[in-house]
């Protein structure tokens, strides 16, 4: 796969219920290595839901901010690492976005 660690995508990501879900963004978390040789990626759910915006596991994604704005979000979001989910294609890259904590 041609994806990159932090790189923002759209993923058909599964309902916590367990049901097929719904195409959203997300971010790669697996290691580069990983995603040139596997069939599927790891994956962190990203949502605009920011009442856990205080957990230590979520990182706030702030538009008003150079890197929220880099990241081509339409909207003050959350990354959440309690929800990781390893998806298989089709995986679409997020107008090249990336993400970077740094």
């Amino acid at each position: 796969m041609n994806l990159t660690r932090g790189q923002i995508a759209l993923a058909r990501f599964p309902h916590a219920a367990g049901g097929r879900g719904k195409k959203r963004p997300v971010v790669v978390v697996q290691a580069d290595v990983y995603n040139l040789s596997l069939r599927h990626v790891i994956v962190a759910e990203v949502t605009t839901n920011l009442s856990t915006a205080v957990d230590p596991a979520n990182l706030l994604i702030e538009l008003a901010t150079p890197e929220g704005a880099a990241t081509g979000l339409l909207h003050d979001s959350l990354v959440t690492c309690l929800h990781l989910e390893i998806v298989r294609p089709p995986i679409e890259p997020f107008h090249r976005s990336r993400f970077s904590s740094h």
